[in-house]
């Protein structure tokens, strides 16, 4: 039975907390900067984008492959169903990113001359649905990161189940680290 994720799943877990939550304060920054820093930020927001869906279908594959650490039976469901709708925002953001930019005819410059192609018709109705949904889904990917923090530091501080423990880059020698399943 597996006790606590494996290092390659913890290390993409903190690699991609941090680039997530760059992302969201990027763009935060974004809808209320001018130029010229707005260039900036979109310069930096763009790629790191593409390179967190990348991550996310790397994560995913390694979560189907290594599984994870069992949960008591009556928090099993919220978990799922959280990770259920991290994976599907990690995964939806960065393609209605891409699509909106491609139906408001931008293009989608990652590095110097790397570009993506466009997956939309270039179409400005389109394009202001896309915004509009990626706003939107910006605000329930913030709202779900801090309910998975919540939940986290109540694994960790409330009920010290180990459960946060087979997340953590490191445990002490004290520390549980697979859950207790009563």
């Amino acid at each position: 039975m597996i006790t606590r994720f494996s290092v390659l799943q913890r290390w993409l877990h903190w690699l991609m907390a941090v680039m997530v939550i760059a992302m969201l304060f990027i763009g935060i920054g974004m809808v209320s900067t001018v130029q010229p820093r707005f260039g900036t930020l979109v310069a930096v927001h763009r790629p790191l984008g593409i390179a967190i869906l990348l991550l996310a279908m790397v994560r995913l594959a390694v979560r189907w492959r290594r599984g994870t650490p069992p949960l008591p039976a009556w928090q099993t469901f919220g978990a799922k169903a959280s990770h259920v709708l991290l994976y599907a925002l990690l995964l939806a953001m960065p393609l209605i990113g891409w699509s909106m930019l491609s139906a408001g005819g931008y293009p989608i410059v990652l590095w110097g001359p790397l570009r993506l192609p466009a997956i939309m018709p270039h179409d400005d109705s389109l394009y202001a649905v896309l915004r509009g949904a990626h706003t939107v889904l910006a605000l329930l990917l913030f709202a779900t990161i801090l309910l998975h923090l919540a939940a986290a530091l109540f694994h960790a501080l409330a009920r010290r189940d180990g459960v946060f423990a087979s997340m953590v880059p490191f445990a002490s020698r004290n520390t549980p680290v697979g859950p207790k399943l009563g």
